[in-house]
Order: C-alpha cells, then sequence, then structure tokens
C-alpha cells in the first residue's frame, strides 16, 4: 500500500475515534440508526405540512396508529368536532370524541387542522326538526360556534368554519343558515370564531373547487368582499375529492394562486382520488401522477399551506360507502401497504 493512503486511513481512523468518542456514531452502524423521511419532515422542507384526517373508531389500531403518527404532522379530526357530535341536544356539549383525537395529536407532536363549525350535513335533529326565526337560529349558532371554539382554544391550527356554502353553479346552497339568516351567516361565522380564538386560522372549506369554475369563481368573490370588509377570513380550503373518470383540474394551480393574490392562505384539505374498481396497474399509476401533480401544484404556490389526505388508508376510506363500486382511493392500501402513490408524493416533495 503507498504510503500516501495509509496515511490517509490513519486519518480516517483518528477521525472516527473522536466522533465516537464525543457520541457521533459512524458508518454502517450510523446508517442503520437513521430513519427514512416521512413525508411530514419531506413537507418541513418545503414549509408545509402534509397531514391526515382520522376518526375514532379506528384509534384502537395500533399498527393503522403506528403509520398516523409517524408519518404525518397535521390531523384532521373526520367526524368528530362536527356538530351532531359536539352539541348533540340544544346547550349539552360533549367534546369527547374531538379531545380524544386532539390528545392524540399532542403526544406525536402533531397540529389540528379543526373540522368543521357550520355545515349543511350531519346536524343533530333538534336543529334540522323545527323551524327557527333569525334572531333564534342566530342566537344558535354563535353559541355552538363560540363554544366549541374556546374549548379548543390554543388547542388547533385552523378551522373549517363553513363548510360547503356553494352550489355547484356558483349560488348560495340553500341550508337552514342561508334561508333563515341569509349569506351574512357567514361573516358573522368567521367574526364570532375569531372572537373565540384570535389566533386560530380561519378557513372556508369545499369540494369541486379544485379548478376555476362557477363554484371556485363564487368563493373567490365571496373572500374578495369578506377581504374588503376585514372580516377575518385566513384560508381557503380546496376538498380535491378527485375521480379519475372525472378528470384531472389542470387549473388547480393558477386556482390557488389567484385566492394567494387576495392575501389568503390555501390548502388540500381532504385530498383522495377515486376510482372505479377493480384496482389496476395502469389506474393506480394515473392515480400516482395526480397525487404527484396536486402536491406539485401546492409546492408551486407560496401560500399554499400544506396537504391533508382525507384517512390515508383505503382500509378506512370514506368511498365505498358513498360512492359503490368506487375504492382505492388512498396512497396506502387496505392491508397498509404504499401504493404508487406513496412514492409519487414523496418524490414531489424530494
Amino acid at each position: 500500500m503507498p504510503r500516501t493512503s495509509r496515511t490517509r486511513l490513519r486519518l480516517a481512523g483518528v477521525l472516527a475515534a473522536v466522533l465516537v468518542s464525543a457520541g457521533v456514531a459512524t458508518g454502517p452502524a450510523a446508517q442503520a440508526h437513521e430513519k427514512p423521511l416521512t413525508l411530514a419532515d419531506l413537507a418541513e422542507r418545503h414549509g408545509r405540512y402534509f397531514g391526515s384526517a382520522t376518526d375514532n373508531p379506528e384509534l384502537t389500531d395500533a399498527p393503522y396508529t403506528k403509520i398516523l403518527g409517524d408519518e404525518f404532522d397535521m390531523i384532521t379530526p373526520g367526524n368528530g368536532m362536527k356538530w351532531y357530535a359536539t352539541e348533540p341536544q340544544q346547550g349539552v356539549f360533549d367534546f369527547s370524541a374531538g379531545d380524544e383525537i386532539v390528545n392524540l395529536a399532542r403526544a406525536n407532536h402533531q397540529k389540528v387542522r379543526a373540522h368543521t363549525l357550520v355545515w349543511h350535513s350531519q346536524l343533530p335533529g333538534w336543529l334540522t326538526d323545527r323551524e327557527w326565526t333569525a334572531p333564534e337560529l342566530r342566537a344558535v349558532l354563535k353559541n355552538h360556534i363560540q363554544t366549541e371554539v374556546r374549548h379548543y382554544r390554543g388547542k388547533v391550527y385552523a378551522w373549517d368554519v363553513v363548510n360547503e356554502a356553494f352550489n355547484e353553479d356558483g349560488t348560495y346552497r340553500e341550508t337552514v343558515f342561508y334561508k333563515t339568516l341569509g349569506p351574512g351567516y357567514i361573516a358573522d361565522a368567521l367574526r364570532w370564531a375569531h372572537q373565540a380564538d384570535p389566533r386560530a386560522k380561519l378557513y372556508l372549506n369545499d369540494y369541486n373547487v379544485e379548478a376555476v369554475g362557477p363554484k371556485s369563481d363564487a368563493y373567490y368573490t365571496l373572500a374578495k368582499q369578506l377581504r374588503a370588509q376585514k372580516v377575518p377570513l385566513h384560508g381557503f380550503g380546496l376538498q380535491a375529492h378527485l375521480a379519475l373518470q372525472y378528470g384531472y383540474p389542470t387549473s388547480l394551480e393558477d386556482n390557488l394562486r389567484r385566492f394567494s393574490r387576495l392575501g389568503l392562505d390555501t390548502a388540500l384539505t381532504e385530498v383522495d382520488v377515486r376510482m372505479e374498481l377493480p384496482a389496476t396497474e395502469e389506474k393506480l399509476a394515473q392515480q400516482a401522477d395526480w397525487y404527484r401533480d396536486m402536491t406539485e401544484a401546492c409546492l408551486a404556490v407560496r401560500r399554499c399551506a400544506g396537504i391533508t389526505i382525507w384517512d390515508y388508508t383505503d382500509k378506512y376510506s370514506w368511498i365505498p360507502a358513498f360512492f359503490p363500486g368506487e375504492g382505492a382511493a388512498l396512497p396506502w392500501d387496505e392491508q397498509l401497504a404504499p401504493k404508487p402513490a406513496y412514492y409519487a408524493i414523496r418524490e414531489a416533495l424530494k
């Protein structure tokens, strides 16, 4: 062996010894202890979060909760914070389901996107089974919002304050709140939520608003008006429940960008990409492309805060129950194994 090579080996040995004595592992031992970067780790490098929805019944599934705790830095309760769960009787509140998920997130050092305060669906019977005067319903709505937001004050990153307020053609959805209180209920809900927790980010949230079109235009107009009126609106959530058979929303990035120009954060809040079953290699490859494209669109727009998938595994997906014959919508399969979509997301985040 040449003298210079022996000298280099000796110096390398000395350096390794110094590192070991300082408690720094080197060589194969160090590589064995290196954890692969998670989706959250990769997203954080871009100043984004990567989250998953979850629901209380599945928290007894230990392999599921292990991945939930490891891969994500943001959690959304799928049902536990909705009105039917939190105020099952008028003036009687139950936050146990939401608390369980908030406590899990805190134990895992994760943030919480809270979902949702005002929505036309999953309302308790006491609210939907009678007629309300405007003053009555206004008082009920204010009390519900402020009681729940105060309960979680300082514990959640953001709220989906008003969910699914528009029809596909951009007209207001005829909810009990709109019919009784008029469109002003949206601004009131945002103001009341802000009073109860001034530090939480407040979002409007809807589906089929990923592309530029009548529905997203209605939100753009509303958001512009609310911002001009100094109403505390901080973000717009695009659910991104997509289906392969209906095509990809190619104007997604442009749409995110125009809301950002209003001074709003944006987020992809309930992402899944369903397909007509059975799943094939071709469909899974196309699905992977869509997940990659959505991730890249968010990364391309500075004020896109992050992405939440609507639970991460097909095992607990809502799709089969609501769209018979469709499914396989998420980046992990029913056995909790990563699918091509998972690796496509990783590629985009790298």
